[in-house]
């Protein structure tokens, strides 16, 4: 068996290894074993709208069940809606959550939350992980023991949105707005539409009929077209989507124009500051985070940190820094004084507070931050070795950041998720910055990329 964890859980194709029934189950039981530590603990589990959720949320309730621990399913319900009840409900000692975000549907994955809504340590994830690599017999579990039950949530639909009603200030209410929100036909399907709705917006909603295959495609957060097309055709104030469990926000303005997560974060720690909301002066990014980000909140004397990939590092860097707010430039933005993680119905509503508040167009709001031009190219890779201990890769990168002369910057690093190299380059002009991510990426292709001899 090879490593389990990855950078956001665990990830793969569903019904090849590690998301086998038979490994499955030993995840089920490896949580259990670490994470139920009490008399009478309940791990809360709930999935998105893929095909394979079935499945694998069987096997996982028999890995559970096995060790004595009780499930209690939420059903379909956003990632950010696990955390929540996870940590609100009583004896709930771990979320679990079956999904592979805005992956395909033929992917599934399983993220797995502590007792107060966080996720996972690296030390605690480490440890269940040794659990489910040991080919013995997990700890606790043994045939004469008390076996778990399933027990249906059959209000934790509502009891997300009343959390999500609790965080829109009640005095700014969404009636007169022109919203269209696509779902990607995930966990957001049902929710989105309710939330908005009952919040007076004008809504029209995209890609909200799963069929277990239809999550991600053409649609969400990654693919944005569609919705800036009918945002357009709608006259609408803003555009929302959503990726396929919810954690991550899109945002289209009402020229059809998408704006990056970077562009969200500014807008919203900007709003922030000039409400004294914004603690510590702080926002945390991360290294993906386009230059122009920087440059904004330094204008705006705002202090900032930098965490690697994954909202997960945000996190802890937000923590270790008393920051309430920090996020990915791929749309998941964290408001830790309300929320333990992403999530992308918060930030839309977050959003749209500072349009309501200060009566201005996404569009005019969005120009206190300057794009940099970037470019970024995914990489199929076969194996993923030290790129500085790969010559050629290293001598492509050093001949672009010297070219670039200090007008730009290059990154390039392994997705924790998928067998991809990422490639990313901010540049002086689009043309540029294109030619030189090109460069870089071809011999990344060439080193150790899929098709590679």
């Amino acid at each position: 068996m090879g490593r389990i964890f990855g950078t956001d859980g665990i990830r793969g194709k569903a019904n090849a290894y590690p998301l086998t029934p038979e490994i499955i189950i030993r995840i089920g039981r490896s949580v259990a074993t670490v994470l139920c530590d009490q008399p009478e603990a309940h791990i809360l589990l709930g999935t998105d709208t893929r095909i394979s959720g079935d499945m694998i949320v069987s096997s996982i309730i028999s890995g559970v069940c096995s060790c004595g621990i009780n499930v209690l399913h939420a059903g379909i319900l956003p990632t950010p809606g696990i955390a929540f009840l996870t940590a609100n409900t009583d004896k709930a000692v771990a979320g679990m959550v079956i999904s592979a975000s805005h992956n395909p549907y033929f992917d599934n994955g399983i993220k797995v939350f502590d007792g107060n809504g966080y996720k996972l340590s690296d030390r605690i994830e480490a440890e269940i992980e040794r659990c489910i690599l040991d080919e013995g017999p997990v700890s606790g579990a043994t045939p004469d023991q008390e076996i778990g039950r399933i027990i249906q949530i059959p209000d934790a639909e509502d009891r997300y949105l009343d959390f999500l009603h609790q965080c829109w200030p009640k005095k700014h209410d969404l009636d007169g707005l022109k919203l269209v929100i696509d779902c990607a036909n995930g966990a957001t399907s049902r929710v989105a539409q309710a939330l908005f709705l009952s919040l007076g917006a004008d809504v029209t909603a995209l890609f909200i009929h799963p069929d277990g295959k239809n999550i991600n495609d053409d649609c969400g957060s990654e693919h944005t077209g569609v919705l800036a097309k009918k945002v357009m055709e709608a006259g609408a104030d803003i555009g929302v989507a959503f990726d396929g469990d919810g954690d991550r926000l899109a945002v289209v303005d009402e020229t059809g124009l998408v704006l990056t997560g970077d562009q969200t974060l500014a807008i919203c720690a900007n709003y922030l500051k000039s409400q004294g909301q914004l603690r510590k002066n702080m926002v945390v990014n991360t290294v993906m985070s386009n230059i122009g980000l920087t440059m904004a909140l330094d204008r705006m004397g705002i202090d900032h940190q930098t965490a690697d990939v994954g909202d997960r590092r945000v996190m802890e860097k937000m923590k270790s820094t008393g920051a309430i707010l920090g996020g990915e430039d791929s749309g998941h933005i964290i408001f830790l004084d309300q929320h333990t993680t992403g999530d992308g119905l918060l930030s839309a509503l977050r959003l749209m507070e500072v349009m309501v508040r200060q009566d201005q167009p996404l569009s005019k709001l969005s120009g206190i931050m300057t794009v940099a031009p970037q470019a970024l190219i995914n990489v199929s890779v076969k194996s993923k070795p030290d790129l500085m201990e790969v010559t050629a890769i290293k001598q492509i990168i050093s001949q672009v950041e010297s070219a670039l002369n200090g007008q730009g910057r290059v990154l390039v690093r392994y997705s924790g998720t998928q067998p991809l190299c990422r490639v990313m380059v901010e540049g002086p002009t689009p043309n540029l910055t294109d030619r030189y991510c090109r460069m870089i990426a071809q011999v990344v292709a060439k080193t150790i990329g899929e098709s590679s001899q």
